[in-house]
């Protein structure tokens, strides 16, 4: 089984108090941006990787897609997943995307929702997806921003000024690539940190053509709701790329 803090006792129930709350960055920031970039779903076969609780994938068959294939490496997620959206049309499996594999052309549209910066192996995972999307169709996945994950603390990096505002972020050890430790939640969970060259040329290595990008900032009615929100339009969290193959 491949890196899975979700399984963690303590850090699964702090995870899913902060996902239950009414408002976070999840929904609404990162997943209206990542939905922003979907195609039209109707008949498409779709592979979600880091599927978590099933929303996402749920979402998809709501809005016509034929089948969905979620997977993710945590039991806890996808006991959830099967218990809150369960569907026909959809299979949840017990996989880490390094280990996943099917033939060759058989997805419409693979997506991923701030997963891939747990994955190690980069290269080789973007490799196995370009295998299994059909010529024409789309990979849609969202990161931590390469700016969040680049100084090796990955606390928080704001510096603040006498009063306790934020005076500016701080960023080093961009082109230091690699692993990354830190607290959250729980001590030791590890990301890795990927300059934003490496993602794109490793993306055009496999003929995905990039077709948007995103750093998404909040709407105004969002900050209202969550107002630590407000700091997006200095620093953004989250990257978001569609490729086509």
């Amino acid at each position: 089984m491949k890196q899975n803090i979700y399984d963690h006792p303590e850090f699964f129930h702090q995870y899913q108090k902060l996902r239950q709350a009414s408002y976070n960055f999840n929904n609404l920031l990162e997943q209206p941006a990542l939905k922003s970039l979907l195609p039209n779903l109707t008949d498409l076969q779709i592979l979600d990787i880091g599927c978590g609780m099933g929303e996402f994938a749920y979402y998809c068959i709501e809005n016509n897609a034929r089948h969905v294939t979620a997977i993710d490496v945590s039991k806890n997620m996808l006991a959830i997943a099967q218990r809150e959206h369960a569907h026909q049309n959809i299979d949840y499996y017990l996989q880490a995307i390094e280990d996943f594999h099917v033939a060759p052309n058989s997805f419409d549209c693979i997506t991923s929702s701030l997963s891939l910066h747990y994955i190690q192996d980069f290269r080789a995972v973007i490799r196995n997806i370009a295998s299994m999307l059909r010529p024409g169709s789309l990979f849609i996945f969202s990161v931590e921003h390469p700016i969040v994950t680049a100084r090796k603390t990955m606390e928080d990096n704001w510096i603040y000024d006498s009063s306790g505002r934020r005076s500016h972020y701080a960023m080093d050890h961009y082109h230091d690539e690699g692993i990354r430790e830190r607290t959250w939640f729980v001590d030791g969970v590890v990301k890795y940190h990927r300059s934003m060259s490496t993602i794109i040329n490793t993306l055009i290595a496999y003929d995905l053509t990039i077709e948007k990008m995103l750093e998404p900032l909040p709407d105004s009615e969002a900050i209202p709701k969550l107002p630590s929100l407000e700091k997006e339009h200095r620093r953004p969290s989250f990257l978001l790329i569609r490729a086509r193959k």
